[in-house]
């Protein structure tokens, strides 16, 4: 790697082999231009990109076999073996094993990360069972990443062009969802998108909508008292910090008179109560994003996607997409934070975005 490059290292774990992560993967690459915004390193192993370049007929397509990520490649796909061993890829088969080596990657590149040697990363699909079967306590990449930064708050993105999407809980069944509500969790949940907006997205002021946990907001009490014991208080609290953050609003009406077109940011209570509207107006163009990390970690909006896998028919939008977010927030939180280390040339930037506007409107 030449030192002297500004392009971002982008870590990428290789996800469930079996699956359409790798299929994304080449498809992003294939367009040589995306080697001019980073240099990317894919954690996993080669002999699964060879596999999967030959089932595509995308035998021209090169990749670079590297040790360690210093000696990562300007131009190319980087690929760093995380394990020796045959394994036997069976595409749009459902295989337990594969849990085994979608965590060697994703340990590999936290390790990485927590070095210095890449600057952001993008995870490919995994299947989470399978990699509970290995690990008991995984939930998912979003806690992975939190658990390995030592990070106890973080906070699970979906973001397009429509829409960004946060959640206060992530992977809870929905029977204890309602016990997980708690003035503290969601305060932090509104802190900490609020934060996101602001240093991550470069959104200065942003307004967020915080959905209600029971139908009708829970209708003065009569179908549930969270939202009127729990979350309305916290939303009074939180503008009182100074956060312009409102509701909380009845999630179907919210969407169906398409009031989230007027807010910056979304606070879902829930999973699926966040997800359904997200992918109904966004699938296949949504970057999933996890906030509060100290590194910058995305993912497409999608998952393995079996039932196609092997077909040469998967959209590599959403990744690219999650390519081009990784480069982006690292950049704003480099920009941001030296704005703010450096008050003058914060002023010299808010005086420049003042003459643009002024020279706009006369011009």
């Amino acid at each position: 790697m030449q030192e002297t490059t500004n392009k971002p290292i982008i870590g990428i774990s290789i996800g469930d082999m079996n699956g359409i992560g790798i299929e994304v993967i080449l498809k992003t690459f294939a367009d040589e231009r995306m080697f001019d915004l980073c240099i990317p390193i894919v954690y996993g192993a080669s002999k699964a990109i060879s596999y999967h370049r030959n089932v595509y007929g995308m035998n021209d397509f090169e990749y670079k076999t590297i040790r360690y990520a210093d000696r990562c490649e300007e131009g190319t796909l980087n690929v760093i073996n995380c394990w020796e061993e045959q394994v036997t890829l069976s595409l749009g088969k459902s295989d337990e094993q594969q849990g085994i080596y979608s965590y060697r990657a994703l340990e590999a590149v936290a390790k990485d990360l927590q070095q210095g040697k890449v600057d952001s990363v993008v995870t490919a699909p995994i299947n989470k069972y399978h990699i509970s079967l290995v690990e008991p306590d995984f939930k998912g990449q979003t806690e992975f990443f939190a658990q390995q930064f030592g990070v106890n708050n973080s906070l699970m993105m979906l973001v397009s062009d429509v829409m960004k999407m946060a959640l206060v809980t992530n992977h809870v069944p929905v029977s204890k969802i309602a016990d997980n509500i708690t003035n503290e969790l969601v305060y932090s949940k509104i802190h900490l998108l609020n934060e996101s907006l602001v240093r991550d997205f470069m959104l200065d002021r942003p307004k967020i909508a915080v959905l209600a946990l029971n139908p009708h907001a829970g209708d003065e009490g009569l179908i549930g008292r969270e939202d009127d014991d729990i979350i309305r208080p916290v939303v009074k609290y939180a503008n009182e910090q100074g956060i312009l953050v409102y509701g909380p609003y009845a999630a179907d009406g919210f969407f169906g008179t398409r009031l989230h077109q007027k807010f910056d940011g979304i606070l879902a209570m829930y999973h699926d109560q966040g997800l359904i509207p997200f992918k109904a107006l966004s699938f296949g163009q949504g970057v999933n994003f996890t906030a509060g990390l100290p590194i910058v970690r995305t993912s497409p909006d999608h998952g393995t996607a079996y039932d196609i896998a092997g077909k040469f028919i998967a959209e590599h939008e959403s990744f690219r997409k999650a390519i081009f977010m990784a480069i982006d927030v690292a950049r704003n939180r480099k920009e941001y934070d030296e704005m703010h280390a450096n008050p003058l040339k914060k002023q010299s930037l808010i005086d420049k975005e003042a003459q643009d506007a002024q020279d706009l409107r006369e011009g």
